[in-house]
């Protein structure tokens, strides 16, 4: 086990003169940097965060999107011994009131044009930077003049999670969980120093963290970071930049094959990770786009990697894969015990909080405990595993609806509709039914919004494939579902659009209530 301030310092010894960052800005131009060139930039961020008052213990607040000065302050901050607070950029005022005053950063960076929504939030000094910049001057041309030794169990991270189910939380991530993500994942895709991540995802999230810039860093590969996700842009970008992997999820594949992309010629991506489901169709087109066959995996912030991953030959595109290699995981009933092959249960991850697994949630005891069952991590998440040992995703716990006594899966139904020719994707939620106790709903985006399906085709599309508990009482055609930052679907918002105004005000209020008792104490 080594901590991630190690892991970048081995990176930078072992080959100083080897690509580490390609950065595509807004316009198009791209910008590279060696290990040894963005050493010394990270370097100058580091004293400029030191005169700033960032030490050992300190936390500094990025709502910034792609771009080298996320990446420099990142690893900097590593390097102090200090820890990051990443919040979405586009995040509201209140939201980002929210991280602020549960985190207390000493200081804090944001883009020029979204200044005023984040002053607002912000009590302490903040940072104005372009994010296409290149010469982030902002930081000096003084290099620090020495590092700490950094500690295993050391914070690195506070990361809130998306919010799909109300209010986030706030997942505590250390030195050695870093270090953990990128080994394990590099493992997992065959990653070597020769090979080039393409990262399309924002930054701030753990997919891109974990999966694909800590993998780089492990094995002294290179990044090929993107402003921001593109549809009609990603393969051109993969090929103009010579990315071999690449992550994604299930809402950008379907924005990307919506496009109607077309192969570029040059392009080499050998792997790419994708998480939830996709259709069958979909999967052997996006496999004909990109030149190789992408591999499902499974993870949460908490699991620190993804714990579940698909092997490199015959994938199966409705499987989230097999066990990771240097990962324990479960399926359990209620009480614990394993189930069958074949048996739905809840996902449950084995391993050792601060390295193998999330440290806990943020000032939060009893929900770090409740999330533990004997030593293993629930993920509040469904699966069976078949004879081979292969997973199956079966939703949420939260997803399995209780119709007259019935037992019914939201993502069955989902999967029904999601399969009807006239429908990009769809979503389902249970609500009260005075008859049935709940019953599902679906809500559907048309595959070509100019010409949508009529909703009783919808339903008797239903009819002919689910049984009468798991039908839709009520289908609903929306132009987009609501959804995080990577894609997740905040289903709590269909079921009330004015809940993430109550869950934001609700986090601020708790956090300002645990803020002032701190001051007190």
């Amino acid at each position: 086990a080594i901590t991630f301030a190690e892991s970048w310092r081995g990176a930078v010894d072992r080959a100083p003169t080897s690509p580490f960052l390609v950065f595509e800005a807004p316009d198009g131009t791209a910008t590279e940097w060696t290990y040894g060139d963005f050493d010394a930039v990270v370097a100058r961020a580091a004293d400029f965060l030191g005169r700033s008052g960032v030490t050992t213990g300190s936390a500094v607040h990025l709502a910034l999107t792609n771009s080298p000065t996320f990446v420099a302050v990142w690893l900097a901050a590593i390097g102090l011994r200090a820890w990051i607070v990443p919040s979405d950029p586009m995040g509201s005022t209140a939201e980002l009131r929210g991280h602020i005053a549960r985190t207390a950063p000493v200081i804090g960076f944001c883009a020029s044009d979204r200044a005023r929504t984040y002053r607002a939030a912000a009590t302490m000094p903040v940072v104005e930077i372009e994010e296409a910049d290149c010469e982030l001057a902002v930081f000096g041309d003084k290099p620090i003049a020495a590092w700490p030794v950094a500690v295993l169990r050391d914070r690195a991270a506070v990361m809130f999670t998306s919010g799909t189910t109300g209010a986030p939380k706030g997942v505590d991530i250390t030195q050695g969980n870093y270090a953990f993500a990128g080994n394990t994942m590099a493992s997992a895709a065959g990653l070597r120093a020769h090979h080039r991540q393409l990262v399309v995802l924002p930054a701030f999230h753990a997919n891109a963290q974990y999966y694909s810039i800590a993998s780089a860093i492990a094995v002294g590969a290179s990044v090929a970071l993107m402003h921001t996700f593109s549809a009609s842009r990603f393969v051109a970008q993969a090929a103009r930049h010579g990315a071999t992997h690449a992550s994604l999820f299930a809402a950008p594949i379907r924005m990307i094959l919506s496009r109607g992309a077309t192969p570029v010629a040059g392009l080499r991506l050998e792997h790419c990770w994708y998480a939830m489901n996709i259709a069958d169709d979909q999967y052997e087109v996006l496999s004909k786009l990109l030149g190789c066959r992408p591999r499902q995996l499974y993870g949460m912030t908490e699991t620190i990697p993804a714990v579940l991953t698909d092997r490199p030959t015959q994938q199966v595109p409705s499987s989230m894969g097999f066990v990771t290699a240097g990962c324990t995981v479960e399926v359990q009933r209620a009480d614990g015990s394993a189930t069958a092959p074949d048996e739905v249960g809840e996902i449950a991850v084995g391993g050792v909080p601060g390295i193998t697994l999330f440290a806990g949630y943020l000032d939060d005891p009893d929900t770090t405990a409740a999330s533990f069952r004997d030593g293993w991590l629930l993920t509040g998440d469904r699966a069976r595993r078949d004879e081979d040992g292969r997973f199956f995703f079966d939703g949420r716990r939260a997803d399995v609806l209780k119709v007259a006594g019935e037992n019914v899966s939201t993502v069955e139904v989902e999967n029904v509709l999601s399969a009807h020719p006239a429908v990009l994707e769809a979503a389902v939620v249970g609500i009260a039914d005075e008859i049935r106790d709940e019953v599902p709903v679906g809500f559907v985006v048309a595959a070509d919004k100019s010409n949508p399906p009529a909703v009783e085709s919808l339903h008797a599309w239903c009819a002919e494939r689910l049984t009468k508990s798991k039908r839709p009482r009520d289908i609903t055609l929306v132009d987009e579902l609501p959804r995080t930052s990577v894609g997740k679907i905040r289903k709590f918002l269909l079921r009330d659009p004015l809940a993430e105004t109550t869950a934001t005000d609700a986090d601020t209020t708790t956090a300002t209530a645990t803020d002032r008792k701190a001051a007190h104490v």
